[in-house]
This record gives structure tokens, C-alpha cells and sequence, in this order.
């Protein structure tokens, strides 16, 4: 007989700051399976951001974190880990259908679910048949840095999966207790043993299919020094006519570098806002299978 357990991994919280003059600290070592950037997983945060889109418009986005867990699935043959990542306040045991999940279990006391919608909202919810409790699934956000150096974009090549070995801008999930920048500013410093400084915003793409938002911030290294972190075998520094456009590792990376040659030819970064919708059954391995939808830039 099949025995599920569902197990929560929640790594420790690191904070950065915007100069990493007194706090740069490199985390404790995570072994929590595969991430889609990185191998850390996801805890609740909030980030707000408004910009001004003209005189009298203004771009407001908000974006909730939920806690990420992962489940996994035992028996007395086999213990198989399951590669999705949940952002949720109930769990485990997830039956993962594209990116639709379904949680059977209560996380606060293990209860059997059942999935209706609940009164006074509009989506099916799992709510546990003992305690009552809702579980809410949230999307998880990624941040990361497009670093300037000599007019060169720094990228590193991925040495975990998915994608290894491709290359990508550093990048990765935000942790509680600390802010989108300093997320981003602690994955490069992760990713590429540097130091940076936030710019300014560039760019924000929703990935409604497979949940996640990105925040990626414009940034220069504070001196010319950088080197592979433990999730990268090599970091370059590439011209724009030299970006391995071929061997890019997600479509958020692919999106975010043609916006910044656009910008870059007409003379001025600017702040993009789109959603990616990656076309349904394509491979996460095949970057151009999208569209970019709702694009503004201010």
C-alpha cells in the first residue's frame, strides 16, 4: 500500500542590502530539489510597485508571495519528489496538471480536502473537510539584475537544472525579509560572486501559466569582479551582438534581453511591463514558444 507523506522544506531567510558594504552573507546550503531558477524556495512577501506611465496614468502592481513547498510522494518501493512548487497555505499532496494543482491534504492537521468554491469567491479552493482551513495558491516571484559593465551584459551558465548549462541572467527567488532589489542584488552576489548597484527598475513579466512574476533591475558592478557561484559553472561578460541568444535558459531571459537591445537603440532604458504567454503543451525547454502581451514601457 502506497504511504504519501508530505514533507515542507522552507529554507532559511537571508536579507540583502542595496550596497552589501556590512551584510553581504552568503546563505546556508539549500538541497531543496529543483527550482525553476534556483534551488531556494519561496516564502510570503509583498511588493508593490507603482511608476508613473504618463501625466496622468500611473502602472500599480502588486504582488503577493505565498510560502513554497514541495511534496513528495513515498511508499515502501520508492520516494519520488515532486518538481512543482506550491505557494500555499495548506498542502501536500499535489496531483500537478500543467498549472493546475490539486491539494489533497491539509497541512495544519492532514485532513482530507474537497474542492469547491468557496462562498463569496470565484475559484475552486481546497478546504479541508476537518478544520475548515482554505488553501490559497499564490504565484512566485523571481528577481534578478541586468548588469552593465563597458557596455557589456554580465550572464552566468547554469550548473543545476532545469536548463543546465544554458545561460541566464542572475536571478532567483525572493525571500522573506527582504526587498525586491535586495533579492535580486543577494542572486547575483549568489550566482556570480558580485557586487552590484541597483539602478533602477527595467522590467516586470507576469508568466501566468507556470505562476511566477519577475522583477529584473537595471544594475552596475561596484568593481570589476565576479567569478561562478556554486549554481553557475561559468559568468561573462557579453557583447550585444555576442548574447548566446541560442542558448538562453527561460523565455523571461529572452524577453528581458530584447527589451534591453530595444532600448538600447533608440537611446533610453526605460520600465517594461508584459505578460508572457507561453503557448500550452510546448516544452519549458523551448524559450521562443510565447507571446508577449499587454506590453507598456514608460
Amino acid at each position: 500500500m502506497i504511504m504519501l507523506k508530505a514533507i515542507q522544506i522552507l529554507g532559511s531567510s537571508s536579507s540583502g542590502c542595496f550596497s552589501l558594504s556590512h551584510r553581504l552573507k552568503k546563505p546556508p546550503h539549500s538541497n531543496c530539489g529543483v527550482s525553476f531558477i534556483s534551488r531556494k524556495p519561496t516564502k510570503t512577501t509583498l511588493f508593490s510597485f507603482s511608476r508613473e506611465l504618463s501625466e496622468t496614468n500611473f502602472l500599480y502592481f502588486q504582488i503577493r508571495k505565498g510560502r513554497n513547498f514541495r511534496a513528495f510522494q513515498m511508499s515502501h518501493i520508492r520516494s519520488e519528489a515532486s518538481p512543482d512548487g506550491v505557494s500555499s497555505s495548506a498542502s501536500l499532496v499535489l496531483q500537478s496538471t500543467g498549472s493546475n494543482r490539486k491539494i489533497n491534504f491539509c497541512q495544519s492537521c492532514g485532513g482530507p480536502t474537497k474542492h469547491e468554491i468557496p462562498d463569496g469567491e470565484e475559484k475552486m479552493r481546497a478546504i479541508c473537510t476537518l478544520c475548515g482551513k482554505i488553501a490559497y495558491e499564490n504565484p512566485k516571484m523571481v528577481v534578478g539584475c541586468l548588469i552593465e559593465h563597458e557596455n557589456k551584459i554580465l550572464l552566468c551558465k547554469r550548473k543545476i537544472h532545469p536548463s543546465y548549462g544554458l545561460w541566464t541572467l542572475p536571478a532567483g527567488y525572493m525571500e522573506i525579509g527582504e526587498s525586491a532589489a535586495e533579492g535580486a542584488i543577494r542572486e547575483t552576489w549568489e550566482e556570480a560572486n558580485a557586487e552590484v548597484e541597483v539602478l533602477s527598475p527595467f522590467a516586470q513579466l507576469d508568466i501566468p501559466l507556470i505562476g511566477q512574476t519577475y522583477i529584473i533591475f537595471l544594475a552596475k558592478l561596484k568593481r570589476p569582479s565576479f567569478s561562478p557561484g556554486p549554481e553557475s559553472s561559468e559568468c561573462q561578460l557579453f557583447t550585444i551582438e555576442d548574447i548566446p541568444f541560442d542558448s538562453l535558459s527561460f523565455s523571461s531571459m529572452l524577453v528581458t534581453l530584447k527589451l534591453y537591445i530595444e532600448d538600447r537603440k533608440v537611446g533610453r532604458m526605460g520600465f517594461h511591463y508584459g505578460i508572457i504567454n507561453k503557448r500550452p503543451g510546448t516544452s519549458p525547454s523551448d524559450i521562443h514558444a510565447y507571446t508577449l502581451h499587454h506590453h507598456l514601457r514608460s
